[in-house]
C-alpha cells in the first residue's frame, strides 16, 4: 500500500452506503464465503493481487506448469534480488532509469499459492497465443510511437501525443481492465449493492461502475477508456463482460512490443469469493484482430485490512514539459554540427 497525500472521500462514502459494516460479520463467519443481505456472495473489501508469478511462463520452464515448494522459494529469492532497485549500477543513465529506490517498489514477495509458473492458464503452455498476421504487421517496420506505448529514455518524443497513457496518468499499469500485478499499488477495492458493483483500482485511481440490472451495452459508436462493463451473477460468481474499448488504449499485459489489443477486444472477468480471505479473479481476453485465439488468466487475490489511499498522480504534471525538453535536448546533441 503506497500512501500519497490524502484519502479519497468518494470511496469512503461508497463503502458506507453499500454496507461496509457487514465486514465485521464476515470476519466472524466460521467458514465459506460470506453473504450479502440479498444472499449473493459478499465481494466487498480491499484485495491485494501482488505476486511474483509472471504473466507468461518463462521459456526455460517449458512444460512445467507447477513449481515444487523448494523451486518456488528459489524462484522468489532470484526475483527479489533481480528487482532490487537499491543494487545501483554506478552508471548515471541506468540509475535514472531505475527510478525510485527499493522502498517504493512492491511487486509482492511470493508466487501465487498454487505455485503455478504463469498466471496464464489457457493455452496450456502458459503463454499468449500467436499474433494474427495483421497484429504482426502492426509491430514491424518503422513507425512513430503510438499513444499506447510507454516512452523510455532515448525514445523520440515529438509532443504529448507520443507520451503513453501511463505517463500521463490516464490509464495503465494495473489499473485495468483487465487487472494484473505491477510494480506497486497492487490493490483492488470492491463496493457492492444489489444493482451495482464498483471495481476500484488503487493504481491511477480508476473506478468502474458495473450495472447488474441487465441493461444492454452502449452503442458500438461509443468508445470508452475503460470499455463498457456489464455484470451478471452465474451462481456464486460475478461475471463482468466489457466491450466498446477505444482504439487509443491497449491492454498489453507488459508485452506492448508484441502488439497489444485493439478496440475489438472483448473481455470477460470472473470474481469468485473462495473463502473469507481469498478472491479468485479470472479473465479471458478475446481479440481476433490481435491473437489467433482467446487466452485466460487466473489470479487469486488476498483480503487486506488496509484501506486504499488516493493515488495522486502527476499533480502539476511536471514530467510532461521535462520529458519534452529532454527529447529536444537529445535531438540537438545528435544533430550535425
Amino acid at each position: 500500500m503506497k500512501i500519497t497525500w490524502r484519502t479519497a472521500p468518494f470511496l469512503a462514502m461508497c463503502l458506507a452506503a453499500a454496507g461496509a459494516g457487514s465486514l465485521d460479520a464476515q470476519r466472524a463467519a466460521p467458514a465459506g464465503p460470506p453473504r450479502a443481505a440479498d444472499g449473493r456472495p459478499d465481494l466487498q473489501g480491499v484485495w491485494s493481487f501482488a505476486t511474483l508469478t509472471p504473466l507468461e511462463r518463462p521459456r526455460e520452464l517449458a512444460d512445467k506448469a507447477v513449481l515444487t515448494a523448494e523451486e518456488a522459494a528459489a524462484f522468489e529469492r532470484v526475483q527479489l534480488e533481480r528487482q532490487n532497485k537499491d543494487a545501483r549500477s554506478g552508471q548515471a543513465r541506468a540509475d535514472v532509469e531505475g527510478a525510485y529506490n527499493n522502498f517504493w517498489w512492491d511487486y509482492g514477495s511470493k508466487v501465487i499459492g498454487t505455485r503455478r509458473t504463469s498466471l496464464i492458464v489457457d493455452p496450456p503452455d502458459g503463454r499468449m497465443p500467436a499474433l494474427t498476421p495483421a497484429a504482426q504487421q502492426r509491430t514491424t517496420g518503422p513507425r512513430r510511437p503510438p499513444i499506447t506505448e510507454r516512452v523510455v529514455l532515448g525514445a523520440i518524443v515529438d509532443g504529448p501525443e507520443h507520451l503513453g497513457l501511463s505517463e500521463r496518468c490516464i490509464l495503465g499499469f494495473s489499473s485495468g481492465p483487465p487487472i494484473l500485478s505491477n510494480a506497486y499499488n497492487n490493490n483492488l477495492q470492491l463496493v457492492q449493492t444489489r444493482d451495482y458493483v464498483v471495481i476500484h483500482t488503487e493504481m491511477i485511481h480508476e473506478a468502474r461502475v458495473v450495472p447488474l440490472n441487465g441493461r444492454p451495452h452502449v452503442p458500438s459508436s461509443m468508445r470508452l477508456w475503460l470499455g463498457d462493463s456489464r455484470g451478471r451473477w452465474e451462481k456464486d460468481t460475478l461475471v463482468v463482460e466489457t466491450t466498446n474499448f477505444t482504439d487509443k488504449s491497449s491492454f498489453s499485459g507488459n508485452i506492448i512490443a508484441r502488439g497489444g489489443s485493439t478496440a475489438a477486444m472483448r473481455l470477460v472477468e470472473r470474481f469468485t469469493r473462495v473463502d473469507r480471505d481469498t478472491l479468485l479473479y479470472e479473465f479471458t481476453v478475446d481479440d481476433p484482430a490481435t491473437w489467433v485465439r482467446p487466452w485466460t488468466v487466473q489470479l487469486p487475490m488476498t483480503r487486506s485490512d488496509d484501506p486504499i489511499y488516493e493515488y495522486a498522480c502527476h499533480e502539476g504534471n511536471y514530467s510532461m514539459p521535462n520529458m519534452l525538453k529532454g527529447a529536444r535536448a537529445a535531438e540537438q546533441a545528435q544533430a550535425p554540427k
